[in-house]
């Protein structure tokens, strides 16, 4: 019974991504959602182009901004992704992402696993940034065409959330689309399909090592309002919690790293009790709690 018991965390994903992709005539017709609630970013990677998407994607949204021709600064797109980060910092991604969704359930697939070496883990979590920085923020502002417009550099050419969102549901139901298909589309299926392999085998390697929303997302894990911690008179410094963790925290040392998605598989393999989550806010009951449990970082 253990087995088929569903976690809270499936439970939220599985309704987050519904309701995120919940235009269900879009896929039938293989038509964009167009509705007011586009001007209306979702926290979690999610393609605008995909035919159920109800909001747009943060990060899209944000180059599509840069990227214009008065090279505009989003204030709103910017405040709304930083609004998430100070508020639950990377508890976007494990619970509210439905890419992060798609690596979680490709990973239970009962398939021997790998461990990546630290020597090769630790310097690609620093690729993740770089994207950041690079295709996402610097190029839609630099690199433009006559007219001063720039492609959504991330979008084109790298997500595969776009790839599995967007264009196969708009080519199946498109004839006229399919006949368009060239370098372009097979090289970012020949990544979302590399993705979905890795991904059996690496937990979240997007996550871990490519994903520019998880990058600044992670910025915020600090000091977000939503806080993991660790009560250091119940633990016993077994590091059950870190053998648990697939994210490779050091969560005895630095339990609300950069790395943290907040899943909570540490907090359900600590034999003590010793570690608790939630959101902490000044002059609330949160005080007595984060007294009770203080933070050890």
């Amino acid at each position: 019974m253990d087995k088929l018991k569903i976690s809270e965390q499936r439970i939220i994903q599985t309704i987050t991504t519904i309701i995120t992709n919940g235009y269900i005539v879009g896929f039938m017709k293989g038509k964009i959602f167009t509705g007011n609630s586009k001007f209306i970013c979702v926290p979690g990677l999610n393609c605008y182009s995909c035919p159920g998407a109800v909001g747009s994607c943060p990060i899209g949204s944000l180059q599509a901004v840069l990227g214009g021709r008065k090279h505009n600064f989003s204030f709103y797109v910017l405040g709304f992704i930083m609004l998430f980060g100070v508020l639950l910092g990377r508890f976007v991604c494990g619970f509210l992402c439905p890419f992060g969704f798609l690596q979680d359930l490709l990973h239970k697939i009962k398939l021997p696993k790998i461990k990546v070496p630290k020597r090769i883990d630790k310097p690609l979590r620093y690729l993740k940034y770089a994207i950041l920085l690079i295709p996402v923020i610097l190029l839609p502002i630099f690199l433009t065409n006559q007219y001063g417009m720039a492609q959504p550099y991330f979008c084109q050419w790298i997500c595969p959330a776009g790839t599995l969102e967007g264009g196969i549901p708009l080519l199946i139901k498109n004839e006229p689309l399919r006949e368009t298909i060239g370098f372009l589309f097979n090289w970012k299926m020949g990544i979302l399909v590399l993705i979905i392999a890795v991904s059996i085998f690496i937990y979240r390697p997007f996550c871990k090592y490519i994903c520019p929303l998880g990058a600044f997302y992670s910025l915020f894990n600090k000091f977000s309002f939503y806080q993991m911690n660790v009560d250091k008179l119940k633990c016993n410094g077994c590091k059950t919690c870190e053998k648990q963790c697939k994210m490779n925290v050091k969560i005895t040392k630095d339990i609300n790293s950069v790395e943290c998605i907040r899943c909570g598989e540490c907090k359900k393999a600590c034999p003590k009790g010793a570690i608790t989550s939630g959101v902490y806010l000044e002059g609330t009951v949160g005080v007595t709690k984060t007294n009770e449990h203080t933070f050890h970082q």
